[in-house]
């Protein structure tokens, strides 16, 4: 078993290849999404798309059970162009190894940036006319769990300083 990250539903694959991975490679792209893109993110929206990654937690959801379409991401048409740049900026601080000293395990340099790439790859293809705002809409009222989809305030963990999920710190739930 593993994830798959895809451009969209509908889309092409002749596009660009969705990414597939094992969940080990899945837990490494998640962890070093959430240094970098915890670092970086300023505003409201883009901490949303943090929280969003983070709740990409195979150790709350299941393993095998994280993959996703980028266009299930909580895009708006309102600022898909700054979104998508700050997004492939998280890319590049995780390529350029942002906090990778924080993890308590030495990723793979190779298959984390090939991976990285890759996804870099997918964001660049994802055009507006790609964009569903029911995605966004759906996943900022849902309030199913007893935490609140997006936690008030975009707390952080006290250890490691990346944006909270519903489900908690991803990384304090992987051990760290």
């Amino acid at each position: 078993m593993g994830n798959t990250i895809t451009l969209c539903d509908n889309c092409d694959e002749k596009i660009v290849e969705s990414l597939s991975m094992s969940n080990g490679a899945t837990n490494v792209l998640l962890d070093v999404l959430a240094l970098s893109g915890s670092d970086l993110a300023v505003t409201a929206r883009e901490k949303e798309f943090i929280v969003w990654l983070n709740q990409r937690d195979q150790s709350v959801v299941g393993i095998g059970t994280v993959g996703f379409s980028i266009s299930e991401m909580p895009w708006t048409k309102r600022d898909f162009i700054e979104l998508k740049r700050f997004l492939l900026s998280v890319i590049d601080g995780a390529i350029n190894k942002c906090r990778w000293e924080d993890l308590n395990y030495t990723p793979n340099e190779y298959m984390v940036v090939r991976i990285l790439n890759h996804l870099c790859l997918l964001i660049t293809n994802f055009h507006e006319e790609f964009v569903d705002g029911s995605y966004y809409t759906y996943w900022v009222t849902d309030e199913s769990d007893e935490e609140p989809t997006i936690p008030i305030g975009f707390p952080k963990c006290s250890n490691h300083k990346v944006l909270l999920s519903c489900h908690g710190c991803l990384l304090c739930n992987n051990g760290m």
